[in-house]
Protein backbone atom coordinates (compact mmCIF):
# COMPACT_ATOMS: atom_id res chain seq x y z
CA UNK A 1 0.00 0.00 0.00
CA UNK A 2 2.79 2.43 0.93
CA UNK A 3 4.62 1.60 -2.28
CA UNK A 4 1.44 2.21 -4.27
CA UNK A 5 0.98 5.63 -2.66
CA UNK A 6 4.62 6.59 -3.12
CA UNK A 7 4.44 5.59 -6.78
CA UNK A 8 1.33 7.70 -7.41
CA UNK A 9 1.99 10.72 -5.22
CA UNK A 10 0.14 13.24 -7.36
CA UNK A 11 -2.99 11.14 -7.78
CA UNK A 12 -3.33 10.30 -4.08
CA UNK A 13 -2.59 13.86 -2.98
CA UNK A 14 -5.13 15.21 -5.44
CA UNK A 15 -7.67 12.65 -4.28
CA UNK A 16 -7.08 13.69 -0.66
CA UNK A 17 -7.57 17.36 -1.56
CA UNK A 18 -10.79 16.46 -3.39
CA UNK A 19 -12.12 14.58 -0.35
CA UNK A 20 -11.42 17.56 1.91
CA UNK A 21 -13.01 19.88 -0.65
CA UNK A 22 -16.13 17.70 -0.93
CA UNK A 23 -16.51 17.53 2.85
CA UNK A 24 -16.27 21.32 3.07
CA UNK A 25 -18.78 21.88 0.27
CA UNK A 26 -21.21 19.32 1.71
CA UNK A 27 -21.16 21.22 5.00
CA UNK A 28 -21.69 24.52 3.19
CA UNK A 29 -24.70 23.37 1.17
CA UNK A 30 -26.94 20.32 1.63
CA UNK A 31 -27.56 20.10 -2.12
CA UNK A 32 -23.94 19.21 -2.91
CA UNK A 33 -23.48 15.75 -1.40
CA UNK A 34 -26.19 13.92 -3.35
CA UNK A 35 -26.01 11.16 -5.93
CA UNK A 36 -27.96 13.20 -8.47
CA UNK A 37 -25.52 16.11 -8.14
CA UNK A 38 -22.58 13.72 -8.54
CA UNK A 39 -24.05 12.46 -11.82
CA UNK A 40 -24.69 16.06 -12.92
CA UNK A 41 -21.00 16.87 -12.36
CA UNK A 42 -19.99 13.77 -14.32
CA UNK A 43 -22.26 14.65 -17.24
CA UNK A 44 -21.05 18.24 -17.35
CA UNK A 45 -17.39 17.17 -17.14
CA UNK A 46 -17.53 14.57 -19.93
CA UNK A 47 -16.49 16.83 -22.81
CA UNK A 48 -13.62 18.40 -20.87
CA UNK A 49 -12.33 14.97 -19.81
CA UNK A 50 -12.30 13.85 -23.45
CA UNK A 51 -10.30 16.98 -24.28
CA UNK A 52 -7.99 16.32 -21.33
CA UNK A 53 -7.03 12.73 -22.22
CA UNK A 54 -6.15 13.91 -25.72
CA UNK A 55 -4.07 16.76 -24.36
CA UNK A 56 -2.42 14.34 -21.92
CA UNK A 57 -0.86 12.41 -24.82
CA UNK A 58 0.56 15.61 -26.31
CA UNK A 59 1.98 16.67 -22.94
CA UNK A 60 3.53 13.24 -22.36
CA UNK A 61 5.32 13.54 -25.70
CA UNK A 62 6.79 16.87 -24.62
CA UNK A 63 4.48 19.09 -26.67
CA UNK A 64 1.58 21.36 -25.87
CA UNK A 65 -1.64 22.15 -27.76
CA UNK A 66 -3.66 25.33 -27.29
CA UNK A 67 -5.85 24.92 -30.38
CA UNK A 68 -7.92 21.83 -29.52
CA UNK A 69 -11.04 23.64 -28.27
CA UNK A 70 -11.23 25.78 -31.39
CA UNK A 71 -10.49 22.69 -33.50
CA UNK A 72 -13.49 20.99 -31.85
CA UNK A 73 -15.63 24.00 -32.77
CA UNK A 74 -14.52 23.68 -36.39
CA UNK A 75 -15.19 19.94 -36.31
CA UNK A 76 -18.72 20.20 -34.97
CA UNK A 77 -19.66 22.93 -37.46
CA UNK A 78 -18.21 21.15 -40.51
CA UNK A 79 -19.65 17.83 -39.33
CA UNK A 80 -23.12 19.38 -38.98
CA UNK A 81 -22.90 20.73 -42.54
CA UNK A 82 -21.61 17.41 -43.88
CA UNK A 83 -24.38 15.46 -42.18
CA UNK A 84 -26.91 17.84 -43.65
CA UNK A 85 -25.46 17.25 -47.11
CA UNK A 86 -25.69 13.48 -46.53
CA UNK A 87 -29.37 13.76 -45.70
CA UNK A 88 -29.00 13.48 -41.95
CA UNK A 89 -26.58 10.59 -41.51
CA UNK A 90 -26.32 8.54 -38.32
CA UNK A 91 -24.08 8.09 -35.30
CA UNK A 92 -21.54 5.97 -37.17
CA UNK A 93 -21.15 8.56 -39.92
CA UNK A 94 -21.05 11.35 -37.36
CA UNK A 95 -18.18 9.76 -35.43
CA UNK A 96 -16.27 8.95 -38.63
CA UNK A 97 -16.60 12.47 -40.04
CA UNK A 98 -15.84 14.22 -36.75
CA UNK A 99 -12.89 11.92 -36.03
CA UNK A 100 -11.42 12.31 -39.52
CA UNK A 101 -11.66 16.11 -39.48
CA UNK A 102 -10.23 16.25 -35.97
CA UNK A 103 -7.28 14.04 -36.90
CA UNK A 104 -6.66 16.18 -39.98
CA UNK A 105 -6.49 19.37 -37.88
CA UNK A 106 -4.22 17.62 -35.39
CA UNK A 107 -1.87 16.52 -38.16
CA UNK A 108 -1.59 20.13 -39.32
CA UNK A 109 -0.19 20.99 -35.89
CA UNK A 110 2.17 18.01 -36.03
CA UNK A 111 3.46 19.06 -39.44
CA UNK A 112 4.13 22.61 -38.24
CA UNK A 113 6.05 21.30 -35.24
CA UNK A 114 8.01 18.55 -36.99
CA UNK A 115 8.47 19.80 -40.54
CA UNK A 116 8.90 23.52 -39.84
CA UNK A 117 10.53 23.06 -36.42
CA UNK A 118 8.15 25.50 -34.76
CA UNK A 119 7.82 25.24 -30.98
CA UNK A 120 4.52 23.49 -30.27
CA UNK A 121 3.01 26.25 -28.13
CA UNK A 122 3.78 28.83 -30.84
CA UNK A 123 2.45 26.58 -33.60
CA UNK A 124 -0.81 25.82 -31.79
CA UNK A 125 -1.39 29.43 -30.75
CA UNK A 126 -1.08 30.25 -34.46
CA UNK A 127 -3.51 27.52 -35.53
CA UNK A 128 -5.82 28.52 -32.67
CA UNK A 129 -6.19 31.96 -34.25
CA UNK A 130 -6.27 30.64 -37.82
CA UNK A 131 -8.91 27.99 -37.12
CA UNK A 132 -11.10 30.35 -35.13
CA UNK A 133 -10.67 33.20 -37.59
CA UNK A 134 -11.64 31.01 -40.55
CA UNK A 135 -14.59 29.56 -38.65
CA UNK A 136 -16.01 32.95 -37.73
CA UNK A 137 -15.27 34.38 -41.19
CA UNK A 138 -17.12 31.67 -43.10
CA UNK A 139 -19.96 31.18 -40.61
CA UNK A 140 -20.38 34.87 -39.75
CA UNK A 141 -20.93 33.64 -36.19
CA UNK A 142 -24.27 32.07 -37.13
CA UNK A 143 -25.27 29.03 -35.07
CA UNK A 144 -26.79 25.82 -36.45
CA UNK A 145 -30.02 24.75 -34.75
CA UNK A 146 -31.39 22.43 -37.45
CA UNK A 147 -29.48 19.29 -36.54
CA UNK A 148 -30.40 15.66 -37.34
CA UNK A 149 -32.92 14.22 -34.89
CA UNK A 150 -30.58 11.41 -33.82
CA UNK A 151 -27.94 13.95 -32.80
CA UNK A 152 -30.26 16.06 -30.64
CA UNK A 153 -32.16 13.15 -29.05
CA UNK A 154 -30.73 12.45 -25.59
CA UNK A 155 -29.27 8.97 -25.27
CA UNK A 156 -29.62 7.68 -21.71
CA UNK A 157 -28.12 4.30 -20.83
CA UNK A 158 -29.34 4.29 -17.24
CA UNK A 159 -31.74 6.45 -15.28
CA UNK A 160 -33.37 6.23 -11.90
CA UNK A 161 -35.59 8.49 -9.83
CA UNK A 162 -34.31 9.14 -6.32
CA UNK A 163 -36.40 9.42 -3.16
CA UNK A 164 -36.24 13.22 -3.23
CA UNK A 165 -37.67 13.34 -6.77
CA UNK A 166 -34.36 14.02 -8.52
CA UNK A 167 -33.04 11.81 -11.31
CA UNK A 168 -29.66 10.21 -11.93
CA UNK A 169 -28.74 9.57 -15.55
CA UNK A 170 -25.87 7.91 -17.35
CA UNK A 171 -25.81 9.66 -20.72
CA UNK A 172 -23.99 9.07 -24.00
CA UNK A 173 -21.26 11.71 -23.43
CA UNK A 174 -20.24 9.96 -20.19
CA UNK A 175 -20.08 6.54 -21.86
CA UNK A 176 -18.05 7.96 -24.75
CA UNK A 177 -15.79 9.71 -22.24
CA UNK A 178 -15.17 6.41 -20.41
CA UNK A 179 -14.30 4.69 -23.70
CA UNK A 180 -11.91 7.53 -24.63
CA UNK A 181 -10.22 7.25 -21.23
CA UNK A 182 -9.83 3.47 -21.57
CA UNK A 183 -8.48 3.78 -25.12
CA UNK A 184 -5.97 6.43 -24.05
CA UNK A 185 -4.91 4.42 -21.00
CA UNK A 186 -4.38 1.33 -23.15
CA UNK A 187 -2.32 3.21 -25.72
CA UNK A 188 0.03 4.95 -23.28
CA UNK A 189 0.30 2.10 -20.76
CA UNK A 190 0.04 -1.14 -22.69
CA UNK A 191 1.61 -0.49 -26.09
CA UNK A 192 5.10 0.08 -27.45
CA UNK A 193 3.93 3.39 -28.89
CA UNK A 194 2.94 4.56 -25.41
CA UNK A 195 6.32 3.68 -23.93
CA UNK A 196 8.01 5.48 -26.82
CA UNK A 197 5.90 8.58 -26.20
CA UNK A 198 7.02 8.67 -22.57
CA UNK A 199 10.64 8.15 -23.57
CA UNK A 200 10.50 10.82 -26.25
CA UNK A 201 8.87 13.33 -23.92
CA UNK A 202 11.37 12.66 -21.14
CA UNK A 203 14.49 12.76 -23.33
CA UNK A 204 13.99 13.62 -27.02
CA UNK A 205 17.66 13.34 -27.94
CA UNK A 206 18.04 10.02 -26.13
CA UNK A 207 14.91 8.71 -27.84
CA UNK A 208 16.30 9.75 -31.23
CA UNK A 209 19.58 7.95 -30.57
CA UNK A 210 17.68 4.90 -29.39
CA UNK A 211 16.00 4.71 -32.80
CA UNK A 212 12.51 5.95 -31.94
CA UNK A 213 10.72 7.44 -34.95
CA UNK A 214 10.49 11.11 -33.97
CA UNK A 215 8.10 12.02 -36.77
CA UNK A 216 5.71 9.27 -35.70
CA UNK A 217 5.74 10.55 -32.12
CA UNK A 218 4.64 14.02 -33.24
CA UNK A 219 1.98 12.78 -35.65
CA UNK A 220 0.58 10.19 -33.23
CA UNK A 221 0.35 12.58 -30.27
CA UNK A 222 -1.21 15.49 -32.16
CA UNK A 223 -3.33 13.12 -34.24
CA UNK A 224 -4.72 11.57 -31.06
CA UNK A 225 -5.44 15.04 -29.69
CA UNK A 226 -7.27 15.84 -32.92
CA UNK A 227 -9.31 12.64 -32.68
CA UNK A 228 -10.33 13.43 -29.10
CA UNK A 229 -11.17 17.02 -30.10
CA UNK A 230 -13.38 15.71 -32.91
CA UNK A 231 -15.23 13.32 -30.60
CA UNK A 232 -15.58 16.02 -27.92
CA UNK A 233 -16.97 18.45 -30.49
CA UNK A 234 -19.61 15.93 -31.55
CA UNK A 235 -20.54 15.23 -27.92
CA UNK A 236 -20.82 18.95 -27.22
CA UNK A 237 -23.23 19.35 -30.15
CA UNK A 238 -25.25 16.39 -28.83
CA UNK A 239 -25.28 17.78 -25.28
CA UNK A 240 -26.20 21.35 -26.28
CA UNK A 241 -28.52 20.26 -29.13
CA UNK A 242 -27.06 23.05 -31.25
CA UNK A 243 -23.78 24.11 -32.83
CA UNK A 244 -22.49 27.50 -31.70
CA UNK A 245 -19.20 28.58 -33.35
CA UNK A 246 -17.68 30.06 -30.20
CA UNK A 247 -19.25 27.71 -27.61
CA UNK A 248 -15.95 25.96 -26.83
CA UNK A 249 -13.77 29.04 -27.12
CA UNK A 250 -11.77 29.55 -23.92
CA UNK A 251 -11.89 25.98 -22.63
CA UNK A 252 -8.30 25.28 -23.65
CA UNK A 253 -6.69 26.94 -20.62
CA UNK A 254 -9.14 25.37 -18.16
CA UNK A 255 -8.44 21.91 -19.56
CA UNK A 256 -4.68 22.54 -19.68
CA UNK A 257 -4.67 23.67 -16.05
CA UNK A 258 -6.74 20.66 -14.96
CA UNK A 259 -4.49 18.23 -16.86
CA UNK A 260 -1.33 19.68 -15.33
CA UNK A 261 -3.08 19.63 -11.96
CA UNK A 262 -3.58 15.91 -12.50
CA UNK A 263 0.17 15.34 -12.74
CA UNK A 264 1.00 15.79 -16.43
CA UNK A 265 4.36 17.53 -16.75
CA UNK A 266 4.71 20.44 -19.16
CA UNK A 267 8.25 19.27 -19.90
CA UNK A 268 6.99 15.87 -21.06
CA UNK A 269 7.52 12.27 -20.00
CA UNK A 270 5.01 12.18 -17.16
CA UNK A 271 1.25 11.90 -16.73
CA UNK A 272 -1.57 9.42 -16.18
CA UNK A 273 -5.18 9.08 -17.27
CA UNK A 274 -6.49 8.74 -13.71
CA UNK A 275 -4.63 11.90 -12.64
CA UNK A 276 -5.96 13.71 -15.68
CA UNK A 277 -9.56 12.71 -14.86
CA UNK A 278 -9.14 13.69 -11.22
CA UNK A 279 -7.80 17.10 -12.26
CA UNK A 280 -10.82 17.86 -14.43
CA UNK A 281 -13.26 16.54 -11.83
CA UNK A 282 -11.69 18.66 -9.10
CA UNK A 283 -12.20 21.83 -11.13
CA UNK A 284 -15.77 20.80 -11.99
CA UNK A 285 -16.58 19.91 -8.38
CA UNK A 286 -15.27 23.29 -7.21
CA UNK A 287 -17.34 25.18 -9.77
CA UNK A 288 -20.43 23.09 -9.00
CA UNK A 289 -20.10 23.63 -5.25
CA UNK A 290 -19.57 27.37 -5.60
CA UNK A 291 -22.59 27.59 -7.87
CA UNK A 292 -24.79 25.73 -5.36
CA UNK A 293 -23.54 28.08 -2.63
CA UNK A 294 -24.66 31.07 -4.70
CA UNK A 295 -21.14 32.44 -5.17
CA UNK A 296 -20.87 34.97 -7.98
CA UNK A 297 -19.63 33.45 -11.26
CA UNK A 298 -17.11 36.29 -11.44
CA UNK A 299 -15.35 34.78 -8.42
CA UNK A 300 -15.14 31.29 -9.95
CA UNK A 301 -11.88 31.82 -11.80
CA UNK A 302 -10.16 33.35 -8.79
CA UNK A 303 -11.22 30.63 -6.34
CA UNK A 304 -10.63 27.75 -8.76
CA UNK A 305 -7.21 29.21 -9.58
CA UNK A 306 -6.29 29.36 -5.89
CA UNK A 307 -7.39 25.75 -5.32
CA UNK A 308 -5.40 24.59 -8.37
CA UNK A 309 -2.33 26.42 -7.05
CA UNK A 310 -2.68 24.79 -3.62
CA UNK A 311 -3.25 21.33 -5.10
CA UNK A 312 -0.26 21.61 -7.47
CA UNK A 313 1.93 22.82 -4.59
CA UNK A 314 0.92 19.83 -2.46
CA UNK A 315 1.31 17.32 -5.29
CA UNK A 316 4.73 18.74 -6.20
CA UNK A 317 6.03 18.39 -2.64
CA UNK A 318 7.86 15.23 -1.71
CA UNK A 319 5.38 12.73 -0.30
CA UNK A 320 7.76 11.78 2.50
CA UNK A 321 7.80 15.40 3.71
CA UNK A 322 4.01 15.55 3.73
CA UNK A 323 3.53 12.13 5.30
CA UNK A 324 6.70 11.07 7.15
CA UNK A 325 5.21 7.77 8.32
CA UNK A 326 5.06 6.59 4.70
CA UNK A 327 8.75 7.27 4.21
CA UNK A 328 9.62 5.35 7.40
CA UNK A 329 7.49 2.44 6.29
CA UNK A 330 9.14 2.44 2.87
CA UNK A 331 12.62 2.50 4.46
CA UNK A 332 11.75 -0.44 6.70
CA UNK A 333 10.43 -2.33 3.70
CA UNK A 334 13.68 -1.78 1.80
CA UNK A 335 15.70 -2.89 4.84
CA UNK A 336 13.68 -6.08 5.12
CA UNK A 337 14.23 -6.93 1.45
CA UNK A 338 17.96 -6.32 1.77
Amino acid sequence: MRRLILGHTTEFTLLAVMVVLCVGLSLATDRFFTISNAFDVLNVSAVNIIFAVGLLVVLISGGIDISFAVAASVVQYVTALALGALGGGNWAEGFIIAGAIGIGLGLINAALVYRLHIISIVATISTFNIFFGLLMFFTKGVSIYDLPEWLTTRVVFFEREMADGSWIELTLPVVVMILCCLATWFMISRTTVGRQLYAFGDNPEGARRFGINIAAMHYISFGWMGLMAGIAGLMQAHYAEEVVPNALYGRELDVLAATVLGGARLGGGKGSVIGCVLGVLMVSITQNGLNLMGVSPFAFKMIVGAIILIAITLSSARIDKLFPFLAKGSAKSRGTHQ
